[in-house]
């Protein structure tokens, strides 16, 4: 991996991001917005919704782009918001376009890494190069790599274009998302990260006991109910699924979260399960390009690159009663 310093890119292992044995997720620095008719948005232009104008680069390994992978699905987005795929092995030359089974090459720009794709937009970036990225093809440049902002965009913008129906940020419900949001974020999403890549013994335990703490918080709050807030599918959901489902595979063993397994947990394996077969998720799930990914990239972590057998995961298992 690496990132972008006066537009140049400069190699770094995953270990050189890491302060003092903690791990934050750099800001991003894209950060403007797709909207219906392209409003301004606190003051500021926004790009208008076109249908064929923006391109989706992703990874199929990384939570933060998954997300927006299944906000597409779930909008039916397909024929509006094109897309690529990078190789699941991130190394010196960060994400790249090489060959391998389920990538799908740049054909809008025609570059071979991503970190290209920023110096495209912005000739003096200075950047972690990350995924997602929005890409608008009329202006080229990036809309935004921020996953978190790409999903509402994606959420609301194409409606009047075909998008299909469907609100998974519904206003009745803003402050209750933005507070489970917060909670799974700081200590779920990220967490596994910060106790993954500790350097010291400290940091990882509060890391990790953070980590399961939240997951016996979600096993609590699913004892009487489907979904997280307001007994439907929304943006909470999804941005907890992406790490569910990589807990038992990754996570568990390869960033030392083992005090408990997903499974260990009934209500949120039944819960994890549920979103895995909804028709619209299920497809956006590559389970080899996530093993390979975090195997593989990681040196400090497993050098010899083996990615592990197991576990096997019986995901399409029927799903149990609410509070079975």
């Amino acid at each position: 991996m690496g990132e972008l310093i006066d537009g140049r890119w400069r190699p770094t292992t995953p270990e050189a991001s890491l302060l003092s044995g903690t791990v934050e997720r750099k800001r991003s620095i894209f950060r403007s917005w797709l909207t219906a008719d392209g409003a301004p948005v606190d003051g500021k232009p926004s790009f208008p919704a076109w249908a064929g104008r923006y391109h989706l680069y992703v990874s199929l390994a990384c939570p933060w782009a998954h997300r927006t992978l299944i906000m597409r699905s779930l909008k039916g987005l397909e024929h509006l918001v094109s897309v690529s795929v990078v190789h699941w092995l991130m190394g010196e030359d960060g994400w790249t376009f090489a060959a391998g089974p389920g990538v799908v090459p740049d054909e809008v720009n025609r570059v071979s890494k991503l970190h290209e794709l920023y110096t495209l937009a912005d000739p003096h970036c200075t950047s972690k190069v990350t995924v997602p990225v929005l890409w608008d093809k009329f202006e080229r440049t990036i809309v935004s790599n921020e996953s978190s902002e790409i999903i509402r965009m994606f959420n609301t913008a194409f409606d009047k274009l075909g998008a299909l129906p469907g609100d998974y940020f519904p206003a009745e419900h803003w402050e209750e998302i933005e507070r489970v949001n917060e909670r799974v974020y700081a200590n779920l999403n990220i967490g596994v990260y910060r106790a993954g890549f500790a350097k010291q013994a400290d940091v990882y335990e509060a890391a990790a006991y953070k980590v399961f703490e939240t997951l016996d918080w979600l096993e609590a709050r699913l004892a009487d109910r489907s979904y997280l807030v307001g007994g439907r599918l929304t943006e909470a959901d999804i941005r907890l699924f992406t790490t569910l489902i990589r807990f038992d595979s990754v996570y568990y063993g390869h960033f030392k979260c083992n005090l408990r397994r997903l499974v260990d947990y009934p209500r949120l394996w039944d819960y994890t399960r549920r979103l895995f077969q909804h028709p619209k998720i299920r497809p956006t799930l590559n389970m080899a390009h996530i093993k390979a990914h975090y195997f593989g990239s990681h040196p400090r972590l497993n050098p010899s690159g083996i990615v592990p057998i197991g576990p096997v995961l019986d995901l399409d298992e029927p799903v149990l009663s609410l509070n079975s």
